[in-house]
């Protein structure tokens, strides 16, 4: 009685998988639109109309020879690519980046302009071979976009990248196929015994993206939360909190390295003066000036941050040397910047204090402190200029940065120096 069981076949009705697919895709198209509704994420309204417009084009599809009057050639084909445009227009959205109208069109418009030609309508293998190569030039070209993003680490972003990609390369697959069949007949075989696969992969495929787009999602709104709350509002810099967060973070991956880390401290000279002299409005753009100028000048590598008022912070992989030399850089760079700020002369300018910490160094706090009393130096000394300290090198002179040519660079004028010696040998 069992035989005959488990000697038949499984057979998938296309018919039914086409009205599965339409309804799982447009249920997940309205469960994004509605995850839009909630976090307001643009590219999650942008995935979910992608979804509805796909679920569209599959029913069209199914029941294209039962319409009347019948639809012009191609279009439900051309609504798919359409979908597949949204989709990755709205993974461009994810990470910033605009929506590109024309290529996001491309695809139908390709399709329906072939579609003119009744050779191509009459050949179903021109119909296989184009309609995959859209198919997978979206699906690659939505796979790039989320490779583009760096801010995650690739063990958490790769399924997002594995997916699209794997999809894209399944819709490949008829091609060769295509070229080795024999004209319709072989063709119309080849899609009768696969086009459950291709109905079951795109499934799973939406599916998987759904789930994937809502994570991004909720990384998304994390991240920003966390940027919120460790981002001063002003200059778009780290704030005390970010900054030392940060900073740690780099002391400690420079501490396993074994290799010296400096900390620069910027103070605004005369800032009080500035302000009112040309009211806070001009104040606080000549901070936004000065918080672009050391964002710009800096490594990418450097953490930068305002502790408050005029007061900001950086901290730098490398030697004093070359934290001096970096600090001159911005100094130098906020006196052109600073010499016109909202339409006024400022001729703002700038005093650095640099402190280097040994190899291995792991106290951000008493780095802070050292470059701090480096840059009351710089301030005692004349201001609009570059002081430091060395901790790795003992016996270096306070408020003297080295070079890279290892001589010293007074930042005084010569009887100052003169007196301080002095008093050391004293």
């Amino acid at each position: 009685m069992l035989e005959p069981a488990a000697n038949a076949t499984i057979v998938l009705d296309v018919s039914t998988l086409f009205v599965v697919a339409t309804c799982v895709t447009a249920l997940l198209g309205v469960f994004l639109l509605f995850a839009w509704v909630q976090d307001r994420v643009r590219a999650l309204g942008w995935w979910g109309a992608a979804y509805l417009v796909g679920g569209f084009s599959v029913a069209i599809w199914s029941i294209e020879g039962l319409i009347s009057p019948p639809l012009p050639p191609g279009t439900a084909n051309a609504l798919l690519f359409i979908a597949c445009g949204m989709m990755w227009n709205a993974a461009r959205l994810f990470h910033g980046r605009r929506v590109l109208w024309g290529s996001l069109a491309a695809g139908a418009t390709i399709w329906l302009v072939f579609c003119m030609c009744p050779d191509f309508i009459e050949s179903a293998s021109a119909r296989i071979v184009l309609s995959s190569l859209i198919v997978s030039t979206y699906t690659f070209l939505t796979a790039a976009e989320l490779w583009r993003e760096r801010r995650k680490a690739f063990m958490r972003r790769w399924p997002a990248i594995f997916v699209p990609m794997l999809h894209g390369a399944i819709f490949l697959f008829p091609i060769p196929l295509a070229s080795v069949l024999p004209a319709n007949g072989g063709i119309v075989s080849m899609a009768s015994g696969w086009i459950a696969v291709f109905i079951l992969e795109t499934m799973l495929y939406v599916v998987g993206t759904a789930f994937l787009v809502l994570v991004l999602a909720k990384e998304r709104a994390v991240r920003i939360h966390r940027d919120a709350a460790s981002t001063d509002d002003l200059t778009g810099l780290l704030n005390r909190r970010g900054f030392l967060a940060a900073a740690e973070l780099l002391i400690v991956r420079e501490a396993k390295r074994k290799q010296p880390i400096s900390v620069l401290v910027f103070d605004l000279d005369h800032f009080k003066s500035i302000n009112d002299r040309f009211g806070h409005a001009t104040g606080d753009e000549a901070l936004r000036v000065f918080g672009r100028t050391a964002i710009t000048t800096l490594r990418a590598s450097d953490v930068v941050g305002r502790f408050g008022g005029e007061e900001f912070v950086a901290i730098l992989p490398g030697t004093l040397a070359e934290a001096t030399i970096a600090a001159e850089r911005v100094r130098t760079a906020f006196e052109v910047a600073g010499a016109n700020v909202a339409g006024y002369e400022l001729a703002a300018t700038v005093s650095v204090g640099a402190a280097c910490g040994a190899p291995g160094t792991t106290d951000v706090t008493a780095l802070l402190a050292s470059a701090d009393a480096a840059l009351y130096r710089a301030k005692a000394n004349g201001r609009n200029r570059v002081a430091g300290v060395n901790e790795a090198l003992p016996g270096a002179i306070p408020g003297v940065p080295i070079t890279q040519a290892g001589r010293v660079r007074p930042v005084v004028d010569v009887p100052a120096l003169a007196a301080m010696l002095a008093q050391s040998k004293a």
